[in-house]
């Protein structure tokens, strides 16, 4: 499992799927996307948003970048990264740092080289709408979906 308590060993990028949290991880940047405009769905404001390719010798994924920490993130860094999470954005797994998670640079990498062939991101993930899993579905209608009586 890919949650871990501070002092505890950096996880491999290899480790992680799509309900991983409070991840703390070593990475390098091979590449950034250029800035896309988007509007906030809770109070339309507008922000920056790039994805950053990041990875350790056991795997990649997409690191969500927002508004500064575009600019403050560039190709070939080491980042040190703690409490960021996964989550899938359109079917696939995205590293994010959130609001409670951070980086600093690393001097050195503890790695030779990004395994870009195990690119977690390019995976695609079945998304379950909030709709498909609420309501009465298949499972009966509305009787908490016990299948016996308990006396």
């Amino acid at each position: 499992m890919a949650t871990q308590d501070e002092n505890a060993e950096p996880v491999k990028i290899g480790d992680l799927n799509s309900y991983s949290r409070r991840v703390y991880t070593v990475v390098k940047v091979v590449s950034k996307t250029e800035p896309r405009e988007v509007t906030s769905r809770i109070d339309q404001s507008a922000h920056r948003v790039a994805e950053a390719l990041v990875g350790d010798e056991t795997g990649s994924i997409y690191l969500t970048l927002w508004d500064d920490t575009i600019d403050e993130v560039k190709e070939e860094q080491v980042l040190n990264i703690k409490n960021a999470y996964v989550n899938l954005f359109r079917g696939s797994m995205r590293l994010n740092l959130g609001r409670f998670g951070s980086y600093e640079l690393a001097e050195e990498s503890p790695f030779e080289e990004v395994n870009l062939d195990n690119n977690l991101s390019s995976k695609q993930f079945e998304t379950r709408r909030r709709s498909d899993s609420g309501g009465f579905g298949d499972r009966g209608r509305g009787y908490g979906g016990r299948s016996r009586r308990r006396y």
